[in-house]
């Protein structure tokens, strides 16, 4: 059974963010809010535990995992960007965006896609996510915590938080809990590895990201 560990939105207790970042070391994976929605997260590092994110979810090799970063800084030691991607990113971070980048040799292998190389990276405007991150030292490997076997827990926040916890709670080892209602959009996703962005989901923060683009002179597609 997971423990919880309830933490303030935006000022979270610094204690409790040093007790969290030592489990994460010590190989637990969590169940952790974000700007948009839970995730199931865990040190990029922790084979074992990446392996066991991929169970709970039942996810392909290929499916797309994100690496939270605490700045753009720790995104580009793990990403290749050109010039017109990195003006678009820095303008966009901390927010409720994914870009996909080609990754550099840090990043471990287990977490490409295999076929084209590339990662997630998200630096959400969450101080819990942003303080984790920098008290860890590392970032964060993480997917959306949406159950196999429930369709309604991504997207659409009808789900009770008491109610994800409880179906997540014998899976993870610890249980971020913000006490505050589950939100319902998800963050927007885009493929930055080509010469014009692709949406791959258009969610919160999508008429920003437009107005970004349009200034930098990039024309996103839709995938």
């Amino acid at each position: 059974m997971a423990e919880k560990v309830k933490l303030h939105p935006e000022t979270p207790h610094q204690k409790r963010i040093f007790r969290i970042a030592d489990d994460l070391r010590n190989g637990d994976i969590i169940l952790l809010p974000t700007d948009t929605q839970y995730a199931l997260a865990c040190s990029y590092t922790n084979k074992k535990g990446i392996e066991r994110i991929r169970m709970i979810r039942q996810l392909k090799n290929d499916h797309l995992l994100t690496l939270i970063c605490d700045s753009l800084t720790g995104i580009s030691k793990f990403a290749r960007m050109g010039d017109d991607q990195f003006k678009v990113i820095k303008k966009l971070i901390p927010g409720p965006y994914t870009f996909v980048l080609p990754a550099t040799k840090e990043v471990p292998r287990l977490l490409l896609n295999p076929r084209r190389q590339t990662i997630g990276f998200r630096v959400p405007d969450y101080p819990i996510c942003q303080n984790l991150v920098e008290q860890l030292g590392d970032p964060l490997i993480a997917t959306t915590a949406r159950h196999p076997d429930y369709e309604g827990t991504e997207g659409n926040g009808t789900e009770d938080r008491k109610e994800l916890f409880r179906r997540f709670e014998k899976q993870v080892d610890l249980i971020v809990d913000n006490e505050q209602p589950l939100p319902g959009e998800p963050s927007t996703i885009v493929d930055m590895s080509r010469e014009d962005p692709v949406v791959i989901r258009a969610g919160k923060g999508y008429d920003k990201f437009l107005e970004v683009c349009a200034v930098a002179d990039l024309n996103p597609v839709e995938a």
